[in-house]
């Protein structure tokens, strides 16, 4: 009787889906003026034409919401092999497989993802680089000489590229968590121009790797947005469903039937080291850097020891017009940046021979998530 009622009550909570924030699509002037707005420079003019034409066929993919214009069914081993899974979701999907084979290959290099969390480089407003990226390329220069392939990922180009994006997190996981497909299937979503999205990218080069390095400055007691925006779309790591079909695509229901029937919560990038490099000139360093320890030991990461967890100001309360010369003349932080790079190498490699452990893993969480 108890089992009965508890099916029941979920049965009830999966269709409890609540609406009534956003209710209405934007008018087709709004519409006209945001996508002509790409078209401002007058050397367009002699194509309005073609923009006019382009722009109706934008529209109507807004309003029949086209967001996955090219499918085929998701094939053997889905869920639900004749449904239509989008081919751009399927191609990022697999090289995401790909890169774990990668990763999972004993005889290939031992790589580490060095993550650059500024948003200023040369071709940025500032037109300067950035601190991160000299702190960056000194960790790099010590992996590398431990044997390390080093993948440095310059999160600064979604300020300097053009049409290069990380589109914000949309929620999935608040609504149920095998809403959220690993990769993220929310993008590209060409109904709304949501194109260009360079966590198809990022999400392999994560999955490659047998380390991470986050080096980053300080915005605001915040991570840089470019920084924040990458983790935040790196939820679906952390539980995310391989398999969209199996909810076929974003039907809510279906999603949270499947959560409550009891989900593992799998840990896609669990195993791998890391290490956390923040810097900043007056405050907010030490939140930022337990911030990036604590959401990447949530994921299953395993912290490369206490050399890799650092936190310092450069040129402390100094202008900001010669922070790079105090950078210079600042040869404790340079070694100690050094050493937060060399601890995430020797982490890997100790763990490649499985004499680092990570510890609990083989323990059952009472309460998953």
């Amino acid at each position: 009787m108890a089992e009965k009622k508890r099916s029941d009550a979920n049965a009830d909570a999966a269709h409890d889906v609540r609406k009534g924030q956003v209710t209405d699509k934007v008018t087709r002037d709004v519409f006209r003026e945001r996508f002509c707005a790409r078209f401002h420079d007058p050397a367009f003019r002699a194509e309005d034409a073609a923009i006019d034409r382009l722009e109706a066929i934008a529209w109507d993919a807004y309003s029949e919401g086209r967001k996955a214009p090219v499918t085929e069914k998701a094939g053997p081993g889905a869920a639900d092999p004749d449904y239509e899974i989008s081919v751009e979701w399927r191609q990022t999907r697999d090289a995401v497989r790909d890169a774990q084979r990668e990763h999972d290959d004993s005889t290939g290099p031992l790589r580490v993802l060095l993550v650059i969390g500024a948003a200023r480089n040369d071709y940025t407003c500032p037109g300067e680089i950035s601190k991160s990226w000299r702190l960056a390329g000194i960790a790099r220069a010590r992996m590398e000489a431990l044997g390390m392939t080093v993948d440095t990922l310059d999160l600064s180009l979604l300020a300097s590229d053009p049409d290069r994006h990380i589109h914000p997190c949309k929620g999935c996981v608040s609504t149920s968590m095998p809403l959220c497909h690993w990769p993220c299937s929310c993008y590209p979503n060409h109904s709304l121009g949501q194109v260009n999205d360079w966590m198809a990218e990022i999400y392999p080069r994560w999955v490659r790797a047998h380390g991470v390095l986050i080096v980053t400055p300080t915005y605001w007691y915040q991570s840089p947005s470019p920084l924040k925006l990458m983790m935040d779309r790196l939820v679906c790591a952390d539980g995310g469903n391989p398999d969209p079909s199996s909810t076929h695509g974003k039907t809510v229901p279906e999603a949270k039937a499947l959560e409550l029937k009891g989900w593992d919560y799998p840990k896609h990038l669990a195993g791998r080291v890391f290490g956390v490099v923040v810097h900043g000139d007056v405050a907010g360093i030490e939140g930022v850097r337990r911030s990036l320890a604590d959401w990447l030991n949530w994921m299953g990461l395993i912290e490369a020891g206490a050399p890799a967890r650092l936190d310092r100001f450069i040129g402390y309360y100094a202008p900001y017009a010669t922070s790079h010369r105090a950078l210079d003349e600042d040869a404790g932080v340079q070694k100690e940046v050094e050493n937060a790079g060399a601890a995430v190498a020797q982490a890997v490699i100790l763990r490649q021979q499985g004499r680092l452990p990570a510890v609990g893993e083989d323990l059952k969480p009472p309460r998953p998530k």
